[in-house]
């Protein structure tokens, strides 16, 4: 799927915006694959986790949306550029579960919070079984992603954004293949921790050089 004129200027336009108030930076974008199915798992921080989340990626991203969001015409006219899709039940329901598979069927890359929901305290939370009921009915790669700065930019229960540096880092594709339900959940959860302590490092240390 290709990026519309539509996508590309909102990209811009979000582009310039993260770079001035959040000093926005990633690592390893070239473990996201260029084309086909493919599943980005990340932890959630913020309402802000999907637009920075595809801002620095050559492809668009497509994100789920509770149907709810659609009966606006003019909001699920916006949504839908930006490739959300509706589902019908939250988390990690059958309905959203079918639509997942579809929508990395038909080629898509899809941005997913195994969490569920975002985080209270910035830490990642409970890795929901439902994760490996995805997981173990598709074949494509599965690109664990860390974000830190988020949370202190957008806390839970604060109702607008404030200036803060975050960074994004995309990890190499994880091999899930054979494992059953419980070792999946296990995997997503100490790939992503580790991938966050990775990302942390990675922080203080250019901090470090900065002073």
């Amino acid at each position: 799927m290709q990026r519309s004129i539509f996508w590309r200027s909102c990209q811009v336009i979000f582009r310039i915006m993260s770079t001035l108030l959040f000093d926005f930076k990633t690592y390893g974008r070239e473990n996201v694959p260029k084309a086909g199915g493919a599943l980005l798992i990340s932890n959630h921080q913020s309402y802000l986790d999907p637009p920075l989340m595809a801002v620095q990626l050559y492809r668009p991203v497509s994100y789920m949306a509770k149907s709810e969001l659609f009966r606006n015409k003019a909001l699920a006219w916006l949504i839908r550029s930006l490739h959300a899709f509706p589902i019908n039940q939250t988390g990690f329901a059958k309905g959203a579960i079918d639509e997942t598979i579809n929508q990395l069927h038909a080629g898509k890359l899809l941005n997913m919070y195994p969490e569920g929901t975002r985080t209270e305290t910035g830490e990642l939370g409970t890795i929901q079984r439902g994760i490996a009921l995805v997981l173990r009915k598709v074949d494509v790669p599965i690109i664990p992603v860390a974000i830190e700065g988020a949370y202190k930019a957008w806390p839970n229960r604060q109702k607008m954004f404030k200036a803060h540096s975050i960074r994004i880092m995309y990890g190499k594709p994880m091999n899930l293949k054979g494992m059953k339900g419980d070792a999946i959940v296990k995997e997503v959860d100490a790939t992503l921790r580790d991938l966050i302590r990775q990302l942390r490092e990675k922080i203080a240390d250019e901090k470090r050089r900065r002073e």
